[in-house]
């Protein structure tokens, strides 16, 4: 009895407050990394030669800290306020993969979380709590008010 209440009250969880929590998340994990790469631009290009792209020289430092900082603050942005939340989630993917698969191998219980986190908001989208969804619901609203235009 206390059994099937208890999940039931976890069922009833709304799906938005979990996406709005993950995109929150992800914004904070992508926000903080990028955040000091602009404060100090000598370091970060240091950071990215001698450590991030260790394994991979024939990379130029300085393009790929310039790109990396952009996404991270730009795409991290649009995934908190769910604006192209899935378009915005796949970039900061392919970043966590870099840095799982050539940089930082030991942390792959930290880097399958985000992971996780973006592939739940790629395939499921950033729930009702978002701009997406106001979008989504104003285009809807606007060919049902002029049915001329899906044709």
């Amino acid at each position: 009895m206390l059994a099937t209440r208890l999940i039931a009250a976890a069922e009833a969880i709304p799906t938005a407050l979990l996406a709005l929590l993950f995109r929150i998340a992800i914004f904070s994990v992508f926000w903080r990394a990028a955040w000091p790469k602009w404060q100090n631009w000598d370091l970060t290009i240091a950071l990215f030669r001698d450590e991030y792209l260790a394994a991979l020289p024939f990379l130029p430092a300085a393009p790929l800290a310039y790109l990396s900082g952009v996404l991270e603050i730009v795409c991290s942005v649009l995934v908190l306020i769910g604006l192209a939340t899935r378009l915005a989630a796949l970039p900061l993917l392919g970043i966590t993969c870099f840095i799982q698969f050539f940089v930082y191998w030991s942390s792959w219980p930290q880097h399958i979380l985000w992971a996780a986190l973006l592939i739940h908001l790629i395939a499921r989208g950033p729930g009702a709590w978002s701009l997406d969804h106001l979008v989504a619901r104003r285009r809807m609203a606007g060919r049902a008010q002029c049915p001329a235009a899906m044709d």
